[in-house]
C-alpha cells in the first residue's frame, strides 16, 4: 500500500510543511490573483505577516457567492495556459466555471492516485467507472486519470443502465465499482428480479461518491447497512468537490476520509469563522495547495463535518474527515427543531417500501420552514403514511408532510436532462 511520506510524519512536521506551502501560495496569489489582490488591499493584509496556520484567521474567508460574482477574477494564468474548463454542479446556486492547466490536471491525477491507494487500491484492480465522464464534470476525468496513474484497469460504463453494468461485469470481470452508493441498491434490485447471481460476481469493493454512508460516529448509516446486508463487498466512503480538487477517502479501517496535507489545508469553522474544537461540528474551509489556474484561500465549502485527529491504524498520521452532516445553506428549522437533509434521508432509507423520494423545503405564510416529502412507493395507504410519520416523530420529534407520487415521476425529477448526480433536495425558500 502506497502512503506518501508526509502523511506518516509527526503532526508537528506536517504542520511545518503546510506552513511552508502556505507562504508560497500567498506570494503566488498576491502576484497573480485579481480577486485576492483586491481582498488583501481592502483589508490591509500584509501576506508576510501570515506565517502559521493559526494566522489564517487574520484573512477573511472566501465564499461561493464570491466565486459566482467574480468567477474569472480568480484566474491566475493567461487563458492560453488553460487546457480544460469544468463547472461545479450548482447544487447551492449557479454553477461556477473552473479552469485547469496541464499542471492542475496532473495534480488531479496524483490526488486520485493517492486516494485510490488509500482505499487499498493496487495496479491489479479493474475499476468499473459508473459516473459521468463528460458534461464539464471534473470528477469523472479525475477518477480516470488517477486509476491510470495507479496502473489499474478502467471500464468506462457511465451512470445508470443496470443491464449494461451486469453485462460488463460478466464480460470483463472488474473487481471494483466507482459509484453513487444508492445506485448499488438499484443494481441489487435489478439482479434479484432478473436472477443474476451478483453475490458471487467478480466485484469485491466499491468506492462510493456523492452520498454519505456513515453516521457522525463513523458507523454505517441506513444506506450503508442496507447495501452490506444484501451484498458483502467492502465499501469506501469519499468526500470531494470541484472547488478543492482534492478527495478525502477512507482507508480500510473505515474511520473517516484521510486528509492529504500535500494537497490542501483544512479548517473547521463556526458561524464567526473561527476554528472549532475536535468533537464539534464545523464548516469545512479549504486552502488549496499546488493549484495553478484557480487556487483558493480559506474557501468555505458550505459542508458541516466533524474531524478526528488521532493516528489511524493504517499508519497515516493525518486528520480524518467525518461524513457531511449537512450543508449550511440547507439547514432546516422545522417546528423548533434544526435539521439537515441527510437526517431525513437516513430515516426514509429505513423503509423497504420506499423506492425513491425528494425532500422539498419551502417558506409558509408565517415565515417558517415547511417540509414536504414526495415519496415513490407501491404502498400508498394511509396506514403506511402514518407509519412513516410516526417513525419521524420517534427519531426527530417532528413529522413532515408526506405526499405519494408515482415512482417514475420522482425518478424524472431526480435525474433531469443533463443532470450529473441525483437530486434529492429541492429548496424553495
Amino acid at each position: 500500500m502506497f502512503i506518501p511520506e508526509i502523511e506518516t510524519q509527526s503532526t508537528k512536521d506536517i504542520k511545518a510543511y503546510q506552513e511552508d506551502r502556505l507562504s508560497e501560495l500567498l506570494v503566488y496569489l498576491k502576484n497573480h490573483s485579481k480577486f485576492y489582490q483586491n481582498l488583501f488591499e481592502k483589508h490591509n493584509i500584509n501576506t508576510r505577516d501570515i506565517k502559521t496556520l493559526e494566522d489564517l484567521t487574520k484573512i477573511p474567508t472566501t465564499t461561493k457567492d464570491d466565486l459566482q460574482a467574480r468567477n474569472m477574477d480568480f484566474l491566475c494564468v493567461d487563458k492560453g495556459k488553460v487546457v480544460d474548463y469544468t463547472t461545479t454542479s450548482g447544487t447551492l446556486g449557479d454553477p461556477v466555471t473552473f479552469a485547469l492547466t496541464d499542471k492542475d490536471i496532473e495534480r488531479l491525477a496524483y490526488n486520485e492516485y493517492i486516494s485510490f491507494a488509500c482505499a487499498d487500491g493496487t495496479n491489479d484492480d479493474i475499476y468499473q467507472l459508473m459516473v459521468t465522464m463528460d458534461r464539464r464534470f471534473m470528477a469523472g476525468m479525475a477518477y480516470y486519470a488517477g486509476i491510470r496513474k495507479l496502473g489499474g484497469g478502467i471500464v468506462r460504463v457511465g451512470p445508470g443502465n443496470p443491464g449494461l453494468q451486469f453485462d460488463t461485469i460478466e464480460r470483463i470481470k472488474p473487481n471494483a465499482f466507482i459509484t453513487v452508493p444508492s445506485f448499488l441498491l438499484k443494481l441489487i434490485d435489478y439482479a434479484e428480479k432478473n436472477g443474476i447471481d451478483y453475490k458471487n460476481s467478480s466485484i469485491k469493493k466499491a468506492i462510493c461518491i456523492g452520498e454519505s454512508m456513515r453516521n457522525a460516529n463513523l458507523e454505517l448509516n441506513t444506506l450503508g447497512q442496507k447495501i452490506r446486508e444484501k451484498w458483502d463487498i467492502k465499501l469506501y466512503s469519499t468526500y470531494a468537490s470541484t472547488e478543492m480538487g482534492t478527495a478525502f477517502t477512507e482507508c480500510g479501517q473505515g474511520k473517516g476520509g484521510h486528509h492529504h496535507p500535500e494537497m490542501i489545508i483544512v479548517e473547521f469553522l463556526d458561524d464567526n469563522d473561527m476554528p472549532v474544537a475536535e468533537g464539534e461540528p464545523g464548516e469545512v474551509t479549504i486552502t488549496t495547495i499546488g493549484v495553478e489556474a484557480m487556487p483558493l484561500l480559506r474557501f468555505k465549502t458550505g459542508d458541516i463535518c466533524y474531524h478526528y485527529t488521532e493516528k489511524c491504524e493504517c499508519g497515516r498520521n493525518t486528520m480524518r474527515l467525518g461524513p457531511v452532516i449537512g450543508r449550511k445553506k440547507q439547514m432546516i428549522k422545522y417546528k423548533g427543531t434544526t435539521l439537515y437533509p441527510p437526517s431525513l434521508y437516513d430515516l426514509l432509507n429505513d423503509f423497504e417500501e420506499i423506492e425513491n423520494y425528494i425532500v422539498e423545503v419551502s417558506t409558509n405564510n408565517i415565515g417558517t420552514d415547511d417540509i414536504l416529502i414526495h415519496i415513490g412507493s407501491k404502498n400508498t395507504s394511509e396506514q403506511f403514511e402514518k407509519k412513516i410519520k410516526d417513525h419521524f416523530r420517534a427519531k426527530l420529534r417532528v413529522a413532515p408532510t408526506v405526499k405519494f407520487d408515482s415512482i417514475s415521476e420522482i425518478y424524472k425529477r431526480q435525474f433531469p436532462e443533463m443532470s450529473r448526480k441525483p437530486i434529492t433536495f429541492v429548496d424553495k425558500r
